[in-house]
């Protein structure tokens, strides 16, 4: 995976580096024993609107809001991780902020951090456009689960004119006009986040993998092999032979950056009449690693649609070839197409893990609010595993 010829000593490290399973990120393992913990406590019951509505005007004056009253409240649609409600507060004086409330469920398609969510969210804010955080109760014991708020943003995350009744970022397409309206800022706001300077941000419940050049490869694949070791509900093959490819061919990172995670079509929102971005959304997952995989998770074909010629779009937005350029001219980095390859397999063994796995386990137990939804979705993890066949197999014959 270097660019530079393997020595038989380097081979031998990498295996044994590879086959390191309890090397992770401290704050991703932490997160991980508290869902075993909680796993067995359910079924979830549906947070109960009148008493978080009561729980959280009582919050108010506990985080510098005393003359604060809720004057509205009530669900949100949607939210797949997360139960989402809006809610507005009046300071007095008729001044009104409408705000929205993201409350954790017992188990969720991702196990993430409301501290980590809120922390990047307060070191990015003025660099890219974002929806502005207002408290967090990163531990649920003013609101009964983890929760945070954040201020309502206006928008769209797709063209008014597409009627797709689709998950968000499937299936999105963009004709030529909206292309050169979102492509420049989409690409803008990648690198901001890839160029900011974490190492003097306010991140303390996030961690640098610098102790070794395939540190950051390593523990993604230690997250994402955990998470399906612990919620695989039937075995996969193509998953047992992807992690052993994975383990055996961890790239290295030198350079670590903020990684967003989750940067892709449905997760930014823009004005529907200018096309301006206001807001990336979904901040769940993001890290420090190896840019790469943020452009292997665009370059992810669930999210990928055709141009009017046919030609198929990275988020519907810009060739796979024409992504590498641009981002390489706007940041000066080049991109190792085989580190590519490794986080596009990487990627595509996070959503199958997600959707055989975590998904269809949490529906079983009854342990979140959309059971429905994630029962659902399963069945796009054998695409993903397709993807991954395809992969290997490219790699393999390189």
């Amino acid at each position: 995976m270097r660019t530079a010829p393997l020595r038989t000593d380097d081979v031998r490290e990498v295996s044994r580096v590879g086959q390191i399973r309890d090397e992770m990120e401290p704050r991703i393992a932490q997160l991980m024993d508290l869902k075993l913990a909680r796993r067995e406590t359910g079924p979830y019951r549906v947070a109960n609107s009148q008493e978080l509505e009561v729980r959280l005007a009582a919050m108010l004056p506990a985080i510098g809001q005393d003359n604060a009253r809720l004057t509205s409240f009530g669900r949100m649609p949607g939210g797949a991780s997360k139960e989402q409600f809006f809610f507005a507060v009046d300071r007095g004086g008729g001044e009104e902020e409408r705000l929205v409330l993201r409350v954790d469920p017992l188990e969720a398609i991702v196990e993430t951090c409301r501290y980590r969510e809120a922390e990047v969210l307060n070191a990015l804010r003025g660099i890219v456009p974002l929806a502005q955080v207002r408290f967090v109760d990163g531990d649920g014991s003013k609101l009964g689960a983890p929760s945070m708020a954040t201020t309502f943003v206006n928008g769209v995350t797709k063209p008014p004119s597409d009627g797709n009744l689709t998950i968000s970022g499937v299936g999105t397409s963009f004709n030529a006009a909206w292309r050169e309206r979102l492509l420049p800022q989409f690409l803008g706001n990648l690198t901001a986040i890839h160029k900011f300077d974490w190492r003097k941000a306010d991140l303390p419940h996030f961690s640098a993998p610098l102790d070794f050049p395939g540190q950051a490869a390593l523990w993604q694949v230690n997250w994402w092999t955990r998470v399906w070791r612990e919620d695989a509900v039937a075995p996969y093959p193509m998953l047992t032979l992807a992690e052993q490819w994975l383990r055996r061919n961890l790239p290295e990172c030198r350079e670590p950056v903020l990684v967003h995670g989750d940067f892709r079509t449905g997760n930014f929102m823009f004005d529907a009449e200018t096309g301006e971005m206001t807001a990336v959304l979904d901040w769940e997952l993001a890290h420090i690693g190896d840019f790469h995989e943020d452009l292997a998770w665009i370059l992810q074909r669930l999210f990928a649609t055709p141009a009017e010629t046919g030609e198929l779009m990275a988020c519907g937005l810009i060739t796979r070839e024409g992504l590498i350029k641009a981002y390489e001219s706007a940041t000066g980095s080049t991109v190792n197409r085989r580190t590519l390859a490794f986080y596009e397999i990487l990627c595509a063994f996070k959503c199958a893990a997600m959707n055989l796995g975590t998904g269809s386990g949490i529906a079983a137990r009854g342990n979140n609010h959309q059971d429905v939804l994630l029962s659902w979705m399963a069945p796009v993890g054998h695409v993903f595993c397709n993807e991954i066949a395809r992969l290997i197999s490219e790699e393999m014959a390189s």
